[in-house]
């Protein structure tokens, strides 16, 4: 049995994770692990171009460590290391293969493949607890970037009536589909696309995306949003809060909460 190679990617953004993961991918990485501070990446050691993967990521401005583990079996290690993830008291996120939490109120299954949201990373895990707050119920819910689908999942579970769950990569569409068959949801759509669709009226968008992507679709966002409905972002850090609250501010959007862990930063807006 090889040694396996694990690759630390710190200082990374939802949206350069997934990209890293697709480049990574097509170099025989085998598995991805999101992690408070980053996005792990492992490889056997046979199989590891070390100068492929630099110049990968060498586009970016990422701070790499390269560790090698002894032989092991990776999916015996994988579950070992994926451990569940607890917010608060009310919702705990486990793998299929995790025995089921005590004492929160809602319990998700999410299996990650090559997409970003497990709640693990401080942006997911503050998108959550803010929808925690929130009654989804009756409500037509729009998740841009679903990754895992995690968001979507739980709006569902929360009463929304109707969620369009979108993304750009094939690969986190088909796993938003599994890891909505697993927890029971039939009223999310998992398409793959770009940009928040026109023509549609959502008493909600959560939005855990790269800043630029949100400052980039910010208007359509707010065109997508009825009268009173209600944005909620995240995906960067709390100084560049007032880029977001501007930009929001700009398309007839009032701040109304934020919070903060491990420097990133979740804001949720009401429409005018």
């Amino acid at each position: 049995m090889q040694s396996t190679i694990c690759l630390s990617i710190r200082n990374i953004d939802q949206q350069q994770a997934e990209v890293l993961m697709a480049l990574l991918s097509e170099e025989e990485f085998e598995a991805f692990e999101e992690t408070e501070n980053g996005l792990e990446a492992y490889i056997s050691e046979e199989k590891f171009d070390e100068s492929a993967a630099k110049a990968i990521i060498s586009d970016y401005t990422l701070d790499i460590s390269i560790h090698v583990h002894a032989p092991r079996n990776w999916n015996a290690e994988w579950e070992q290391q994926y451990r569940p993830v607890v917010v608060e008291d009310i919702i705990g996120i486990r793998a299929s293969f995790h025995p089921p939490l005590e004492n929160v109120q809602t319990e998700i299954i999410i299996t990650p493949k090559m997409s970003f949201g497990t709640g693990h990373h401080a942006t997911t895990w503050q998108m959550l607890k803010m929808m925690s707050e929130l009654d989804f119920r009756g409500w037509n819910v729009f998740d841009y970037g679903t990754g895992t689908g995690v968001l979507a999942v739980y709006a569902e579970l929360l009463g929304a009536a109707n969620v369009l769950a979108m993304d750009i990569d094939d690969w986190c569409i088909e796993n938003t589909i599994e890891n909505a068959s697993v927890n029971r949801c039939e009223m999310i759509l998992a398409v793959q696309g770009e940009a928040p669709p026109a023509g549609q009226a959502f008493d909600c968008i959560l939005a855990n995306i790269n800043r630029h992507i949100l400052l980039e679709n910010m208007n359509a966002m707010a065109g997508s949003l009825r009268k009173g409905g209600l944005l909620l972002i995240s995906g960067f850090y709390a100084e560049e809060d007032r880029l977001l609250i501007t930009a929001a501010e700009k398309q007839g959007m009032v701040l109304e909460k934020n919070s903060e862990k491990s420097e990133w930063s979740c804001l949720q807006f009401r429409k005018k």
